[in-house]
């Protein structure tokens, strides 16, 4: 906890909570990434 109070002030709010949303996402993105190389498999697969 004294890590993030020290964050805040150091580098101030906003930039704390914006590199706690891009770690909190990072793990999404990924899936998304996956699901679309997936998808485009398919297609082409289909396609063929």
């Amino acid at each position: 906890m004294d890590v993030l109070i020290s964050a805040v002030s150091d580098i101030g709010f906003p930039m704390v909570v914006a590199i706690y949303l891009l770690t909190r996402i990072e793990g999404k993105m990924e899936n998304l990434t996956v699901s679309i190389n997936n998808l485009s498999t398919i297609l082409d697969q289909n396609l063929k």
